[in-house]
């Protein structure tokens, strides 16, 4: 064992990494690029030991300030080897293509929730079963195993509805306007949101322009009996917290494999205190789940997945060919769906339409509207403006912020793509979007994103503006310019696509 004095860094070393300076390791059994505990008075993590020449002195540790909740600047720490994770074992057998039992699976999320596993050995979990996938009967042990640790929220009122989009197509930011339609009803509906994994924008992050979204377990216990609804971060609450840093994980990677996907969802349901969920499937070129027979195969798994853990789940396939609304990235989704509140009639069909056919479901399976009715109820609740009032409501009681569309700012440097002929949007690409606005620092500058003008189908000139890129970055949005122009996310097209004669 050695002993150190506490050095916080505000830089993310990867991997749970510490770092010591390497003359302190001199003549010791501890060695670079090993698994280490690292042990305080006020908690203990796994880490991975580097070394470094400069960045520490010698009697100090470095970690990452958040590694150990309350640590302070100086406090003894000790270093001490780490025994092999269980887990590992079941690990490479998952890789090796085989089944995983109950007990198996319960150690792998319970060793990723005590920090057990470094990022290689959680992404080597990952990509198996993004490779070989898992059987329903796994599934449900994650899920089950990851809504059991953590914290669980529980309610006076019921039914209890929840709403949960898998991702895949930009724009996605119906939760604004459903949550606050069911909420209008008086049914309880506690929405929380991952951040962005393979998208521009998560929910969590479109919603955090506007007010707080890091809530913890009380906070939204009495934002929700004040106002039945909320639209936060689940990671801020710490349910199902093997979720969250199996996101950590996919995120850089862009995956998102099936059998996380679903566990991810439910297990977040079950934390949270679920009663009925709706699950949005959207599918079409460039989304997760690329046809109908597809669709249909993921809503089976989900609904089966709810009736083994108690959670009574239907699912919409929703169409996702093109981006929902015009706005992708967080300020133009956040603003884009005030608007949508504040006016509905200006605003763009695709997103009234899936906001008010997801919010119906909800409707009905919450007992105030008949089968079939639930739309209409849905659109009399938005249009005469109850909606915008509850929506108004739940960002003054997440902590206040912005509840004016005027009053959201934009990315400070942007600039237009123009049409380069006469003729129709024969297609818009969700991949290249997602990807431009990425490139343009979304999710991450909350101001950036892409503003389409036109959508499929639309007539154009040439000149007309397709699309308007924002950032907050000189730098980043000449680099996503350079990518719209390299990848031609929206396509214009004549009437004749091509001439075809045998000659």
């Amino acid at each position: 064992m050695l002993f150190f004095k506490a050095k916080l860094l505000d830089i993310d070393l990867g991997n749970n990494g510490v770092i010591a300076n390497e003359r302190d390791l001199i003549g010791t059994e501890y060695y670079p690029q090993e698994r280490v505990l690292i042990e305080s008075s006020k908690g203990s993590f796994i880490g991975v030991l580097y070394t470094t020449k400069r960045m520490v002195k010698e009697g100090e540790l470095g970690i990452s300030r958040g590694s150990i909740e309350g640590i302070e600047e100086g406090e003894e720490v000790r270093l001490r080897h780490a025994p092999r994770p269980q887990s590992l074992r079941y690990i490479k057998k998952k890789m090796e293509g085989q089944i995983l039992r109950p007990h198996e699976i319960h150690t792998i999320v319970d060793e990723i929730v005590q920090k057990k596993l470094s990022n290689i050995e959680l992404t080597s979990f990952i990509v198996s079963t993004y490779i070989h996938g898992m059987e329903m009967g796994e599934i449900v042990e994650m899920a089950k195993r990851m809504g059991e640790t953590g914290d669980k929220l529980e309610w006076d009122k019921h039914p209890v509805v929840d709403v949960h989009s898998i991702g895949g197509v930009p724009g996605n930011k119906y939760a604004l306007i459903t949550v606050p339609i069911v909420a209008s009803a008086g049914i309880v509906i506690p929405k929380t949101s991952s951040r962005a994994i393979t998208s521009a924008a998560g929910t969590a992050d479109v919603m955090e322009v506007l007010t707080r979204v890091n809530l913890n377990a009380q906070e939204i216990k009495r934002v929700v009996k004040t106002t039945n609804g909320c639209l936060v971060w689940g990671g801020g609450v710490n349910l199902a917290p093997a979720d969250d840093i199996i996101i950590n994980v996919e995120r850089p990677l862009s995956i998102d494999p099936q059998p996380q996907l679903l566990s991810s969802v439910i297990a977040k349901k079950i934390a949270a205190g679920i009663n009925y969920t709706v699950i949005d499937i959207p599918v079409g070129p460039g989304t997760k789940i690329k046809n109908d027979r597809e669709g249909y195969a993921l809503a089976r798994k989900f609904i089966e997945l709810g009736e083994r853990v108690g959670i009574a789940v239907e699912c919409a396939i929703t169409y996702g060919g093109q981006p929902i609304g015009r706005a992708v990235g967080p300020a133009l989704e956040a603003k884009e769906a005030l608007m949508a509140l504040e006016d509905p009639n200006s605003a763009p069909k695709s997103l009234i339409e899936k906001s008010l056919s997801l919010a119906g479901i909800l409707l009905e399976l919450g007992g105030v509207a008949q089968v079939g009715s639930g739309m209409e109820m849905a659109k009399k609740i938005l249009y005469s403006g109850k909606a915008l009032e509850k929506f108004k409501e739940i960002v003054i009681e997440q902590g206040g912020g912005i509840t004016n569309s005027e009053d959201v700012e934009l990315g400070k440097y942007f600039e237009v793509i123009p049409s380069p002929k006469d003729g129709y949007v024969v297609s818009i690409s969700n991949k290249a979007i997602t990807n431009i606005a990425k490139e343009a620092g979304a999710p991450m500058d909350k101001k950036a994103g892409v503003l389409l003008y036109v959508k499929r189908g639309s007539k154009v000139n040439k000149g007309d503006i397709l699309y308007r890129i924002y950032s907050s970055s000189e730098e980043r949005l000449r680099s996503a310019v350079k990518l719209a122009r390299r990848t031609y996310p929206v396509r214009v097209e004549g009437m004749v696509i091509r001439r075809v004669s045998k000659f």
